[in-house]
């Protein structure tokens, strides 16, 4: 299973890359990154998206519907204390952003930030290599 540094430059390889990282959601910390970052500060640029990470994950409006759940979003974490939420995607006219929360064996909070050049970049393909590394990914 690769580490966090062989997902992050494998997520390079996708067209239009820009940047990635995988980031803690709860502290805002970068466990890794890579590429380019927006204003030349990595760590608010991780703090930035952790923060968007976080509300996504413990908002109920995001809660996922389905068999067993409540019309009111209770079950947010589906019990097991995962978000329901799987990907965060923010499109700008010029990028693309997504980011994809990780399945950890320990108790955190983990997502792996994409950044695209709209241009070069194919949201739908980005998107399903990215929920492909993440299955990969071997946090210790």
């Amino acid at each position: 299973m690769p580490g966090i540094d062989e997902c992050l430059l494998e997520a390079m390889t996708v067209n239009g890359a820009r940047g990635a990282a995988v980031i803690e959601w709860t502290s805002g910390l970068a466990l890794g990154m890579v590429g380019e970052v927006r204003d030349e500060d990595p760590e608010a640029t991780a703090a930035e998206t952790a923060e968007l990470a976080r509300m996504a994950a413990e908002q109920r409006a995001f809660a996922a519907l389905g068999p067993g759940s409540d019309r009111s979003g209770a079950d947010a974490d589906e019990g097991d204390g995962e978000p329901a939420v799987e990907d965060v995607i923010v499109t700008t006219r010029t990028c693309y952003h997504l980011l994809r929360f990780v399945d950890t064996a320990f108790d955190s909070g983990v997502f792996f930030y994409l950044w695209l050049d709209r241009r070069e970049g194919n949201l739908a393909l980005a998107r399903i290599r990215l929920r492909d590394m993440c299955g990969r990914l071997a946090l210790i």
